[in-house]
């Protein structure tokens, strides 16, 4: 409790400190590339047959997500603490990787933990993280995916908090991480909000995200919160099927728990323990969500459904050939719901997707699971 106050008086001052906001925007355009672009998927939205698609292209930041949004503003937060040592978990490894990235250009230590299938699954990432001087921890306790490393991390901080700062990933954990994570990512949605004015001179009718522990849909939904005419959707992972442990889709079919220092939605069992999970995108099988989503739900300001394994992967496909842009597997799930949103929308609608991230850290997990090896 020690270790989140100080945590909490330090991140309250500098979110009101206009030199740390300077720095962390001013990172953000430089290093990042901000703003990413709002993009008119033409021919996808001539495949759904319907409303417009719009795609918030996160690909393009340094990394290839929008990962990258938060890990700058923790590193600078970390900087600010007087911590000379990160640590992070993650799951895709794209917050791995943006995490080494920010720990390389501040001059930080990092070490990164990671469940043990998914650096099976994710051998790209793990790569880039070691050439960027980060340590890669594999974790093989549990279901050795990213629940698994969220628990090492959190066990790292506390023998280690007098140097260490933890950059969670998303929006999980105890408070005030759902909060800052939420707050670094906004800036997805604020520009979304100021692009679609400029450039359609009105806001969506609809913004569809992903959703794992929920990180890149709060950053796109907050700004529109106070808009009641916007529908907000955020897609789970349906993965094999409404079974337990068969997907991930924590808000459909979870009940409220606590997890990882959060009372939000968690899949378990009668027991009370935390549930196995299951996607074919390793960013999205985690058992539990963001607690701000979980307030989203009971408050009805969001939809959550989900999409499965197999449509995710033909979503994979389809963006590819016909937009030229390769999707990481998270996105392709929102991808899928965008399409059949669009396909019962008029003409002049217009749905936005946040394009979370894009799918080069997928291609060995696409091709192994269609049977070919990427060597």
């Amino acid at each position: 409790m020690e270790a989140l106050r100080q945590l909490s008086e330090h991140y309250d001052a500098a979110s009101q400190d206009a030199e740390f906001l300077r720095q962390f925007h001013g990172y953000l355009r430089d290093y990042v590339g901000r703003p990413s672009r709002l993009y008119f998927a033409e021919r996808l939205t001539k495949e759904a047959g319907g409303a417009r698609i719009y795609l918030k292209r996160e690909d393009l930041n340094h990394t290839g997500a929008h990962k990258i949004n938060n890990c700058i503003g923790q590193a600078l937060l970390a900087r600010r603490m007087g911590k000379p040592r990160i640590i992070a978990e993650t799951g895709a490894g794209m917050h791995g990787v943006a995490s080494a990235t920010a720990a390389a250009l501040f001059g930080l230590e990092c070490r990164v933990y990671m469940g043990e299938e998914d650096v099976r699954r994710q051998r790209l990432n793990v790569f880039k993280m070691k050439a960027l001087g980060s340590t890669v921890t594999p974790v093989t306790t549990g279901s050795r995916t990213l629940r698994d490393a969220i628990n090492e991390a959190l066990r790292d901080w506390m023998a280690s908090v007098a140097t260490t700062h933890y950059i969670i990933g998303s929006v999980v954990g105890p408070h005030p991480f759902p909060r800052m994570v939420r707050d670094f990512q906004s800036v997805i949605g604020k520009e979304t909000r100021e692009q679609c004015l400029l450039q359609l001179g009105r806001l969506p009718d609809v913004v569809v995200a992903c959703v794992g522990g929920g990180s890149n849909a709060a950053g796109m939904f907050y700004p529109f919160i106070g808009d009641a005419d916007v529908e907000l959707v955020g897609i789970e992972a349906g993965g094999r099927g409404q079974d337990a442990g068969q997907h991930a889709a924590t808000l459909n079919y979870g009940k409220p728990g606590v997890l990882h220092g959060a009372y939000s939605y968690v899949l378990q069992d009668d027991d009370g323990q935390t549930a196995a999970v299951h996607s074919v995108s390793a960013g999205l099988d985690y058992p539990g969500v963001g607690p701000e989503h979980s307030y989203w739900k009971d408050t009805g300001r969001v939809h959550y459904s989900s999409v499965g394994d197999d449509e995710a992967l033909k979503a994979f496909h389809l963006c590819s050939r016909l937009e030229g842009i390769l999707p990481a597997l998270e996105t392709g799930h929102a991808l899928v719901e965008a399409m059949r949103i669009a396909a019962k929308r008029a003409r002049e609608d217009v749905v936005v997707v946040c394009f979370s991230g894009r799918g080069d850290k997928d291609c060995h997990e696409v091709a192994r699971l269609e049977g070919e090896i990427i060597e």
